[in-house]
């Protein structure tokens, strides 16, 4: 009996049911439950009440941005860079900007936080800037890179005809036409940005607390529901966020048809 195409896809379902969905599920259910298990809506409305964590949720964002930022403005000229063959020619320059990546997260965060120690620099905010950039740059170089790679460069080469000088062609044309690729590394470092809880830990010895920092001492503290209400809140944030530029993204696409 000839096995049908569509079967081999039931692995995938099976795993994104038990790894994905099933979490997400358990997270809206203790989300709306108190301690005794009954329904209720306490744990959302106590977010709005509860200034300790309002307050961190602010600074999560403040870092959130000014981290993004940065990552791109040292991204995107790195990215240009990267994708202009008359600059580089080979892909193991790009391949050592992604090297970081290889390496995990906390390794690296616990690396970074040791040579400041040994240097003697007092850990805050920025420290913390320094930690977040060097940790998710290569999130914002790579989707750019990605993008202008690919980018038909005739369109560049008709605006210099047309009298465009490279400032202007750059601007003009090589920027709007890679706005894809900015959209998805702002999306790529603000989102796990807000949400980190490692790299504030030790990169600030806990002097700086971001809110995947509340969600983490909630669920320590066995406040699991006020915990997964906080995860949810989170949760409804990037999904939004992710809506949004995906309609960006798709009208810059209608635009440049």
């Amino acid at each position: 009996m000839a096995v049908r195409r569509y079967t081999w896809s039931y692995p995938y379902f099976i795993f994104l049911a038990i790894f994905a969905v099933l979490p997400l599920i358990l997270v809206a259910v203790y989300a709306f439950q108190d301690a005794q298990g009954h329904f209720t809506f306490a744990n959302v409305t106590r977010f709005f009440s509860d200034s300790n964590a309002l307050n961190t949720f602010a600074v999560s964002i403040e870092v959130a941005i000014e981290n993004t930022l940065i990552c791109l403005l040292l991204g995107y000229p790195a990215a240009w860079i990267l994708a202009n063959k008359k600059y580089n020619s080979s892909m193991v320059t790009v391949i050592l900007f992604m090297l970081p990546m290889w390496v995990n997260a906390l390794m690296r965060t616990l690396a970074t936080a040791e040579l400041f120690n040994m240097l003697g620099v007092g850990l805050g905010k920025g420290t913390l800037l320094f930690g977040m950039v060097y940790d998710y740059l290569p999130f914002m170089i790579y989707p750019i890179y990605n993008v202008l790679n690919k980018m038909d460069n005739s369109y560049a080469e008709a605006a210099a005809d047309l009298g465009a000088n490279p400032m202007q062609v750059f601007w003009k044309i090589t920027v709007p036409l890679s706005k894809a690729g900015i959209v998805s590394g702002i999306l790529m470092v603000f989102m796990p940005t807000v949400s980190t809880f490692a790299i504030s830990e030790f990169l600030t010895n806990n002097k700086i607390k971001l809110f995947g920092t509340i969600i983490q001492e909630n669920i320590n503290s066995s406040m699991w529901n006020y915990g997964a209400a906080l995860a949810l809140i989170m949760l409804i944030i990037i999904g939004l966020t992710s809506l949004l530029s995906d309609n960006e993204e798709k009208e810059m696409e209608e635009g440049a048809l």
